[in-house]
C-alpha cells in the first residue's frame, strides 16, 4: 500500500515549485464509483512515491487504478452503511504521521519548507485520504467479520501446498518474564535531583548551553546524541503522562522543574511549540542501584520461584501479582516478537540468550539481573514455555500459522465474491487509457453491460 503521507509531501513540493514558476498544470478525473473521483495525479503521484522508496518493482497504472477503484467501492458501501470513522481518531492518525515526519526531517520548520505549507494546512491536505482509508479498512473487517476456518479446511488448504513450497523456520521460542526493577535508596535520589537543578542552573545563568549537557550527561540513551531532543504531541498515548504535563507547562527557552517519571529525573527545556506539537529537549538521570537494592529485588523474586515451582499459582498470576514491566501487564508476561509471541533468537536482547542456556520448556530460571533497552538495572525470572526444532512446515507444530494462511486466503475470496455482487450496483466511469487492463475486467463489464 503506498504511503499517502509521503505522496502529499512530493505533491506539495511539486505543487509549491510550480506556483514560483506561474505554471498552472490542470488535473484529470479518469474514474468515478458513485460520488468517488479518482484523479490522474492520484495514480502518478502512487508511481512516483514507489520509485522514491526504491521498491523494487513499480506498480503499473493498471494495478493502481484497480486498488483505487477497490477503495473508493468499500468507502461507498461503508457510509452507505453508516460506518463511522471519528475526528479524534483522523487526528491521532495524522499526528503520528507528521512526528514520524518530523523526525526524519529533523524539526518542524525543515518539514514546512520543503513542503512549502504549514504542518497544519497539510494535515488537513491529508485528513480525506486518511478518512477513506479507515473507512475502507472498516469495511472489509465488515465484510469478513463472520469467516471462520475449520480444521478440515486448513488441511485441505496444506495439502495443496507442493512439498518444496513449504516454508522452513528457524528455532523459535515461547518466553515469558516477571521483572522488578530495584528502587534508588533516598540518598542517591536526592542526588540525581540535586545534579540536575546544577544542570538548571548552568543553563539560566549562560554557563552551558542544554544540549551540550544532555549530550554529556543525560542516561537517555535514545537521545543523547541530539542533545536530548524529542519530537512531542501533547495528546501522544505513548508518552510518559507526567512528561507530557511538564513539558507542555513550558514557554519557549523556558527549563522546568526537577520531575519524577517511571523512567527516572528529569528537566526538560521548551524548544519551540505550534499548538498540541513541541520540540523539547531534556536530560535523565536515573539514580544509581546499589548491591543492596538489587539483592533485595534478588530475594523477592527468588521467593516468588518457589512458590511456582511448587504450583502455588501459575506464571501468569504471578505476572499480574509482582510484575513491575508495563508491558507484561498486557501480555500475561510473554514476550511479543512481531505479531505474536513466537521469537527466534536474534529477536532477544543477549542478556535473555545467556539466560536461555540450559533451560527446558516449562523451566524457569533463578533471578537474574540485567539492563534494559533503556539503561534501567532490573532483576527478573525467565519462563521457556515452548522451543521449536529448525523444521519444515507441518500441521503438528505449525497448525496456528498455517490457519492463519488459510484464513486471510479465505477472507480475501469472500471479498472478491462481494466485489463481484456490488460492482454492477455502482455508478461507474473509467477512462478509455485503462480499457486494455485486464484487472479491471470486471469493472469495464460492468461498464458496457449498463451502456
Amino acid at each position: 500500500m503506498r504511503t499517502f503521507f509521503t505522496i502529499l509531501l512530493a505533491v506539495l513540493f511539486f505543487q509549491n515549485s510550480q506556483a514560483q514558476t506561474r505554471k498552472v498544470v490542470a488535473d484529470k478525473i479518469i474514474g468515478v464509483v458513485g460520488d468517488k473521483i479518482i484523479l490522474q495525479s492520484d495514480v502518478n503521484n502512487s508511481i512516483l512515491d514507489a520509485q522514491r522508496q526504491g521498491q523494487g518493482r513499480v506498480p503499473e497504472p493498471c494495478e493502481i487504478m484497480e486498488v483505487a477503484l477497490a477503495q473508493k467501492a468499500l468507502v461507498l458501501q461503508a457510509e452507505k452503511d453508516s460506518l463511522v470513522v471519528s475526528e479524534e481518531e483522523i487526528d491521532g492518525m495524522l499526528d503520528n504521521q507528521v512526528r514520524q515526519f518530523i523526525a526524519m526531517y529533523g524539526s518542524k520548520e525543515a518539514l514546512e519548507q520543503i513542503a512549502g505549507r504549514t504542518v497544519y494546512q497539510i494535515k488537513e491536505d491529508f485528513r480525506q485520504n486518511f478518512r477513506e482509508r479507515r473507512l475502507s479498512e472498516l469495511m472489509r473487517n465488515k465484510i469478513v467479520a463472520n469467516i471462520k476456518i475449520t480444521p478440515t479446511e486448513v488441511k485441505e488448504y496444506f495439502d495443496k501446498i507442493p512439498t518444496d513450497s513449504l516454508m522452513f523456520y528457524e528455532s523459535e521460542l515461547e518466553i515469558g518474564e516477571i521483572v522488578i526493577y530495584p528502587k534508588a535508596s533516598r540518598d542517591l535520589e536526592l542526588y540525581a535531583i540535586e545534579e540536575l537543578n546544577d544542570y538548571k542552573q548552568q543553563v539560566e545563568s549562560g554557563k552551558a548551553k542544554f544540549e551540550t549537557l544532555a549530550s554529556l550527561y543525560t542516561d537517555d540513551p535514545g537521545s543523547k546524541n541530539t542533545g536530548g531532543m524529542y519530537q512531542v504531541n501533547r495528546t501522544e498515548k505513548q508518552m510518559d503522562p507526567t512528561f507530557i504535563s511538564n513539558a507542555f507547562r513550558l514557554r519557549e527557552g523556558q527549563i522546568s522543574p526537577v520531575f519524577k517519571t517511571k523512567f527516572g529525573y528529569h528537566i526538560i527545556q521548551m524548544v519551540n511549540r505550534a499548538g498540541d506539537d513541541a520540540t523539547v529537549r531534556h536530560i535523565l538521570r536515573i539514580p544509581a542501584i546499589t548491591d543492596t537494592e538489587v539483592n533485595a529485588s534478588v530475594g523477592k523474586l527468588d521467593s516468588v520461584r518457589s512458590d511456582l515451582l511448587a504450583n502455588k499459582y501459575d506464571f501468569g498470576a504471578a505476572v499480574s501479582r509482582f510484575s513491575e514491566s508495563d508491558e507484561s501487564k498486557f501480555t500475561g508476561g510473554m514476550k511479543q516478537c512481531g505479531q505474536g509471541t513466537y521469537c527466534t533468537i536474534d529477536q532477544l536482547d543477549k542478556d535473555l540468550v545467556v539466560a536461555l542456556k540450559g533451560l527446558n520448556p516449562g523451566d524457569i530460571s533463578k533471578p537474574l539481573v540485567y539492563t534494559d533497552e533503556r539503561g534501567k538495572k532490573g532483576v527478573r525470572l525467565v519462563f521457556l514455555k515452548t522451543r521449536t526444532e529448525p523444521h519444515r512446515e507441518n500441521l503438528k507444530d505449525d497448525y496456528n500459522k498455517v490457519a492463519d494462511r488459510a484464513l486471510e486466503i479465505k477472507k480475501m475470496e469472500t471479498v472478491d465474491k462481494w466485489f463481484k455482487s456490488k460492482i454492477p450496483t455502482f455508478h461507474l466511469v473509467i477512462d478509455p487509457q485503462f480499457a486494455s487492463c485486464n484487472q479491471l475486467g470486471i469493472w469495464m463489464q460492468s461498464i458496457t453491460k449498463n451502456q
